[in-house]
C-alpha cells in the first residue's frame, strides 16, 4: 500500500500528537501519524501518577489522562493515526521523503511525504550501557520496564528492591513499589547530587524514608537464577569505587534508572547529524535537522523533565513545518549557539538573525545565586535572569525577542553572583 501525505509524523506520543494538532491549526490537512504501539499516547500510558498538564491544561492530570486529552483533540480534528506501524527508513527522494512502514494491519506501506517529523521519544539506558560486573540473573531490569509490568500488566517484579540511579522514573518507581508492598532498600546514585526533580526526591523518597546514597555505585550483582544481592561502594573524588568502605544489600530485584537516550537509530539512517551531548539531532531555530524537510521535537531531540514542555516544543515544531511547506527553508542568516560556563548544552544549535529565538539548556551541576545570561560575541547582553538555584534535572528556557544584525554567535552561561 502506498500513501502520499504532506507530513508524516513518526511517533504518536505527546510530541507527535501536539505537532499534528499544530499542523492542523496551521491549515495542513493531509498528514499521518505512524505509531509503533497498538495505542497512541507514548510513555504516558504507563505513567499513572499525577503531575501532568499543569502548564498545558491548567490542571493536574495523570499520564493516561494527559494522553487522552490529546487523543480527544486529535479525533476532533480527524487526525489519522496508523497504529502498530514501525518506520524502518527515511529515504531522500528529491523534494520528498520516502518512508517504508511495517504495519501489522497493512503489511509494507510506502509513505511519500513532503516533510517528516521525528517524534520517537527516548529509551532507557540498560545494564549493557553501564557494564556492572557480576552474574546475569533474573530480576535486573530498567525502572520503565518495571513500571510497565506493574501499571499495565499487574505483575510485581520483586519484593526486596534496590534502585540504581536517581532519575525521575526510578524515584517514582520507588514510591510505586512501596505502595504495592515492596521494601525498597535504597536508591544508589553515582553523582553527588540527585538526578531527578526535587519534588520527586521529597514525595517519593523522603516521605517514605527510603535512603538515598549519593556518590555511590553498585560494583557487583550477585545471584544465580535470580539476583540475591548487590555490592555497593562509595566513590572517591576521581569517581573510582572504594570497595573496602562498601556494603552489601540483599534484594530480589534491581531497577536501573541511569539515564535516558533519545531514540535516534532511524535518524542516523536518514543521515541526520546528532549532538554529541544530548544524543538528539542538531537542529536550527525551526527545529529542522541537518536533512532538509526532516524536523525533530520532544524527547527524541533532547530529554525533557516535563511532558508539558514536550508539547509546547511540538507546537513550535508543527508551526515551523507548516511554514516550511508554505515558504520553503528559512533563508535568513544563521549563527551558532554556544554552551558557556556551567551549561551542559544549549539547543537549538543555530538561530536566525533578525528573528526571535527560544533556547533550551541545562546546567552541568547544581548552583546557587547565579544569573543566566545570553551574550552576543559583540559583548551585548541579550538576556539576563537571576536564579536562586539551578539543577541539572530542571531544564531552563531563554526567550530572545530578536537576534540583532552584526551578531556572529550567542553564548549561554550561568554567572555566579560572587564572580561578577
Amino acid at each position: 500500500m502506498n500513501r502520499s501525505v504532506d507530513v508524516l509524523i513518526i511517533g504518536g506520543g505527546p510530541a507527535g500528537l501536539a505537532a499534528a494538532l499544530a499542523l492542523k491549526e496551521a491549515g495542513v490537512e493531509n498528514l499521518l501519524i505512524a505509531e509503533r504501539e497498538e495505542t497512541a499516547g507514548g510513555i504516558l500510558i504507563q505513567c499513572i501518577h499525577n503531575g501532568f498538564g499543569l502548564q498545558r491544561f491548567k490542571e493536574e492530570l495523570t499520564g493516561p489522562e494527559y494522553a487522552e486529552r490529546f487523543l480527544e483533540l486529535a479525533r476532533g480534528k480527524n487526525i489519522e493515526i496508523e497504529p502498530n506501524a514501525c518506520a524502518i527508513d527515511i529515504i531522500d527522494h528529491g523534494a520528498t521523503k520516502l518512508v517504508p512502514l511495517l504495519s501489522a494491519a497493512r503489511g509494507l506501506m510506502l509513505v511519500e511525504a513532503r516533510a517528516v517529523v521525528l517524534a520517537m521519544g527516548c529509551r532507557e539506558r540498560n545494564r549493557g550501557n553501564i557494564n556492572i560486573p557480576g552474574s546475569r540473573p533474573a530480576g535486573v531490569m530498567t525502572a520503565g520496564a518495571a513500571q510497565k509490568m506493574i501499571n499495565l500488566h499487574g505483575y510485581m517484579p520483586g519484593k526486596e528492591v534496590v534502585i540504581l540511579g536517581s532519575g525521575d522514573i526510578g524515584l517514582i518507581m520507588a514510591r510505586r513499589m512501596t505502595w504495592e508492598g515492596a521494601h525498597v532498600k535504597a536508591v544508589i546514585e553515582a553523582q553527588p547530587h540527585p538526578g531527578g526533580l526535587n519534588r520527586n526526591i521529597v514525595q517519593c523518597l523522603k516521605d517514605f524514608h527510603i535512603p538515598l546514597h549519593l556518590s555511590h555505585t553498585i560494583t557487583r550483582i550477585n545471584g544465580n537464577h535470580r539476583v540475591e544481592s548487590v555490592d555497593v561502594a562509595p566513590l572517591d573524588a576521581g569517581q573510582e569505587p572504594r570497595p573496602a568502605d562498601g556494603f552489601n544489600l540483599t534484594c530480589d530485584c534491581l531497577l536501573l534508572s541511569v539515564g535516558l537516550i533519545p531514540e535516534n537509530e532511524l535518524s542516523l539512517k536518514a543521515g541526520v547529524k546528532l549532538d554529541r551531548v544530548t544524543g538528539g539531532p542538531l537542529v536550527d531555530s525551526s527545529l529542522m535537522t541537518s536533512v532538509p524537510g526532516v524536523f525533530a521535537c520532544g524527547n527524541v531531540l533532547h530529554v525533557h523533565d516535563l511532558a508539558d514542555w514536550v508539547s509546547e516544543e511540538a507546537d513550535h515544531c508543527g508551526a515551523a513545518v507548516a511554514a516550511f511547506l508554505r515558504d520553503g527553508p528559512p533563508r535568513g542568516k544563521t549563527i551558532p549557539v554556544r554552551a558557556g560556563n556551567l551549561v551542559r548544552y544549549a539547543l537549538p544549535a543555530t538561530v536566525e538573525v533578525g528573528k526571535p529565538a527560544r533556547i533550551s539548556l541545562r546546567s552541568i551541576a547544581p548552583a546557587e545565586q547565579v544569573t543566566l545570561q545570553a551574550v552576543a560575541d559583540t559583548g551585548a547582553v541579550l538576556y539576563s535572569k537571576k536564579l536562586r538555584v539551578v539543577y541539572p534535572s530542571v531544564m531552563q528556557r531563554v526567550e530572545l525577542e530578536n537576534i540583532p544584525e552584526g551578531v556572529a554567535s550567542v553564548e549561554l552561561s550561568f554567572v555566579k553572583e560572587d564572580s561578577k
